[in-house]
């Protein structure tokens, strides 16, 4: 009877402890390592044409927004007709979810909880990365050779 009490109260500190650790800075299993950690912050994209922030925090999160520089018009009345809403929406992105971080292969990978755009809801996307001077990060989309510039926040 002993041996079953204690065998039960093991199970129940591994039960009771094992999720404590189990998340890192990155969304990974496991302590977070260095390189992970760098990403958390605020960043502001570097581009002519476009603007936007993108944020990853300590516990897997992020979240990105990212819109053309142009000016645009305000909706005429309080609703926006077919046209205006198409006009507002279009080359915007935004999405959040949760990111991982697989330094061995220079990736991140944004897991997509909710997207503006519907077709993209639940996807990962992946992206090499490299950290510059300067406090930049270089992020290059899967299959792709378009880099984009990120600077963090200060």
């Amino acid at each position: 009877m002993r041996q079953i009490r204690s065998l039960g109260m093991i199970v129940l500190i591994v039960i009771l402890v094992a999720p404590a650790g189990a998340r890192s800075t990155s969304g990974q299993a496991g302590p977070a390592r260095e390189e992970a950690k760098r990403f958390i912050g605020t960043w502001r994209l570097v581009s002519d044409t476009s603007m936007g922030l993108m944020y990853y925090d300590g516990l897997g999160n992020m979240a990105a927004q990212v819109m053309p520089s142009r000016a645009r018009a305000k909706y005429a009345g309080t609703q926006p007709t077919p046209d205006e809403a198409k006009e507002a929406i279009t080359g915007y992105l935004a999405y959040f979810g949760t990111y991982t971080v697989n330094e061995g292969a220079h990736t991140i990978t944004h897991h997509r909880k909710a997207n503006i755009n519907p077709g993209q809801v639940g996807d990962d996307a992946v992206r090499g990365y490299a950290f510059a001077p300067d406090d930049r990060l270089i992020l290059t989309p899967a299959g792709s050779r378009t880099q984009v510039t990120w600077e963090r926040m200060k």
